[in-house]
């Protein structure tokens, strides 16, 4: 079980099976990666909006990686435990024209500075933000040839906004490609869901996570295994995770996602499943504005379900 660091540079903006990875690593091997903030560095505290404007929007995203795991092969589950992410004191969130969840009212750009104070940042008074470091994109290499704009998530995970994949939380990801070819990055000090505005709190963080490895193992699409958040009164959870560009059919199909699970695993009746979540699930909007892509969870608390591993 060895431990590697991994820097930011150089990033990458694209996803692309054919990228070299950077890095190689076992099964059980843990990564220290630095991660620059969603702007790959081109955003600094004190810039103005017209500064703001003039950045190289192709850099978007500025993702660390790819990193190869041996043994990995198409048809396996890469499991990534979530150890730490820390942000680095200071982030950003704004406005962009014809962007955001409510563009046409709010059509000025804008752009705001946060400080971040460890658990807390008190910028936006007189409020009191909780902080929740967690990567909005972690995927592997999608299985087709090509560059591909890492704006839209699907089936390999990428940019997903779900909140939930902080410290303490594991991401269940299908692997594409040998060697799964993982990245991350787009670090938030804190996101609400939907993610309306188009940014969380974007910022630099160092991010420390665990790689393993499931042969053979069947998965339509990303789980995330959440952990306890005291400071947002959220539970561990079971939470699947779809996108697509219609947010009711996305909605479906994490939904009928759930229900597999719970009959696999849980072996529950498709009919019970079903019952079940209408009961106890929680369907949410995690991101509303990666047009065309809307991305879904639903999720179970785990004090719902007696306890498993998923794998």
């Amino acid at each position: 079980m060895a431990e590697f660091t991994l820097s930011a540079e150089p990033t990458h903006s694209r996803w692309n099976r054919a990228l070299e990875a950077r890095l190689r690593i076992a099964p059980g091997d843990t990564v220290h990666l630095e991660c620059v903030d969603s702007s790959g560095a081109q955003v600094r505290p004190g810039m103005n909006v017209a500064e703001f404007l003039r950045i190289d929007r192709g850099r978007i995203h500025a993702l660390t990686g790819p990193i190869f795991l041996e043994g990995a092969e198409p048809g396996d589950v890469l499991e990534i435990d979530v150890l730490e992410v820390a942000h680095k004191g200071w982030g950003w969130s704004s406005v962009i024209a014809g962007l955001g969840f409510l563009k046409e009212r709010f059509a000025e750009p804008y752009l705001f500075h946060w400080q971040l104070e460890g658990a807390v940042s008190r910028s936006l008074a007189p409020a009191v933000v909780a902080l929740r470091p967690f990567c909005g994109v972690m995927g592997v290499a999608p299985g087709e040839d090509g560059e591909f704009r890492t704006r839209p998530p699907g089936r390999f995970g990428g940019n997903m906004d779900v909140r939930e994949l902080s410290q303490g939380s594991k991401l269940y990801l299908p692997v594409l490609n040998r060697g799964a070819l993982f990245s991350a990055g787009d670090a938030h000090a804190a996101q609400g869901d939907g993610e309306v505005c188009i940014n969380g709190i974007e910022c630099p963080a160092d991010v420390s996570l665990r790689f393993c490895l499931h042969k053979r193992r069947a998965l339509a699409g990303p789980v995330v295994e959440s952990a306890v958040s005291r400071v947002h009164a959220e539970e561990e959870a079971w939470i699947v995770v779809e996108s697509g560009s219609d947010a009711i059919a996305a909605a479906r199909a994490a939904t009928s996602r759930m229900i597999d699970l719970l009959v696999e695993r849980w072996e529950f009746s498709e009919v019970h499943a079903y019952l079940l979540c209408s009961v106890a699930m929680h369907l949410r909007l995690s991101q509303v504005v990666n047009e065309p892509m809307i991305t879904v969870s639903a999720a179970i608390p785990k004090h719902v379900l007696p306890g498993r591993r998923l794998f």
